[in-house]
């Protein structure tokens, strides 16, 4: 076991006072090894709280570049980050915080492929995911790896916390069996989230961690933290374990990490009808030369309308698109539009779902393409 040096000792020194941590508790945590999912709303305060605490190992995965629309929340990047990998800024943010601890970084996208490598050598895992894709992955190889699994997740001005698989508890496919269906629930990126809320919800799963780590205190195992930011309140559900899941049960079934995107309903198949896209330049030809052979549809809601649409548009939320179906003209091609085109994707899906046999576009990228090659005066969020 690694001792504490004199520097540490002073850097520490607040938790060395405390009963509950000591200097035992406190050389546990530099022998420890965390390895965080993600170093983005969740996973920034989630690393920096654990730099500073003295965890002495820090895993960090991801593969994405910082953006303008990240530093609203992610606190671990800054403006002169911009482009740069987000895992070259973490480590960076995290290496000026505490120069005493290992940063391990993993560039890369976690699939079923690499996930029991890497998760293998790490004491616990946090989830900062935000696609329920990767927190299947995530849970499935942390119970065959009989690893705790910190969890958060964010919405708008929500967020969730436990403690999974930890002491025989519960894991997340004991609480959420099976996922939602595709495009029901909005990413961050398309609904939207309050900055404050991740970091709210991601000191929650550092302290979690650290309760974990120490082996005291009274970790959320067994236990769902419910949090909305709008209203300040906690509730709190308790979870119990199902004998039936199909991972962590009696009689599991899954006994290696599978397909998640497939499991998840995003994987396109070959019998999938495709669907036609059209793009921003074009459909700018098409409304100068010929409009009245184009119909545009934007399915965004109120608030993100306001910020801009494109001409000739008319909007239709997208949960009234099948009940409105009647108010399309089936003669014209129907462009449906959202911000960046996975909803409007599944608009459509959903209109021939129903029956309907018009024309159907999807404008790809949505009104970010827009914004960004023909008219800035819509803005790009």
């Amino acid at each position: 076991m690694q001792e504490l040096t004199q520097e540490e000792l002073t850097r520490y020194s607040r938790h060395l006072i405390l009963p509950e941590v000591g200097l035992a508790g406190q050389q546990r945590l530099k022998n420890s090894r965390v390895l965080v999912i993600g170093t983005g709303g969740l996973g920034s305060p989630v690393a920096l709280y654990l730099a500073a605490a003295g965890v002495g190992t820090l895993g960090l995965v991801d593969f994405d570049v910082v953006d303008e629309t990240n530093l609203q929340r992610q606190i671990i990047h800054g403006t002169r980050d911009l482009m740069r990998p987000k895992i070259a800024s973490a480590r960076d943010r995290i290496e000026d915080i505490n120069p005493y601890i290992n940063v391990e970084a993993f560039e890369t996208r976690l699939d079923s492929s690499n996930a029991l490598k890497i998760f293998r050598d790490f004491d616990v895992v946090i989830d900062g995911t935000d696609n329920y894709a990767t927190r299947y992955l995530v849970n499935d190889a942390c119970v065959l790896l009989n690893k705790p699994n910190i969890y958060g997740s964010i919405f708008r001005f929500e967020g969730q916390a436990s403690v999974f698989h930890y002491n025989n508890g519960p894991c997340y496919r004991c609480l959420y069996p099976a996922p939602p269906p595709p495009g029901l629930v909005p990413s961050c990126s398309e609904g939207g989230v309050l900055g404050v809320l991740p970091g709210i919800i991601g000191c929650i799963q550092a302290n979690e961690a650290i309760k974990v780590l120490l082996g005291s205190g009274e970790p959320l195992s067994a236990r769902l933290l419910l949090f909305d930011a709008w209203k300040m309140k906690f509730r709190e559900l308790k979870l119990r374990k199902d004998p039936k899941c199909p991972i962590c049960g009696e009689n599991p079934t899954i006994t290696a990490l599978v397909d998640y995107e497939e499991f998840c309903g995003l994987k396109k198949h070959d019998n999938d009808e495709p669907i036609e896209s059209i793009n921003a330049a074009d459909l700018k030809v098409l409304l100068d030369t010929k409009p009245d052979t184009v119909q545009i549809i934007d399915i965004r809601e109120p608030h993100e309308t306001a910020m801009g649409m494109l001409p000739r548009s008319r909007t239709v939320p997208f949960g009234q698109v099948v009940r409105r179906k009647n108010e399309f003209d089936a003669q014209v091609l129907n462009v449906f539009v959202c911000k960046i085109g996975i909803r409007s994707e599944l608009a459509i899906r959903a209109l021939r779902d129903a029956g309907f046999n018009g024309k159907l576009a999807n404008l790809k990228d949505g009104t970010n393409a827009w914004a960004a090659e023909i008219d800035d005066s819509v803005i790009s969020y």
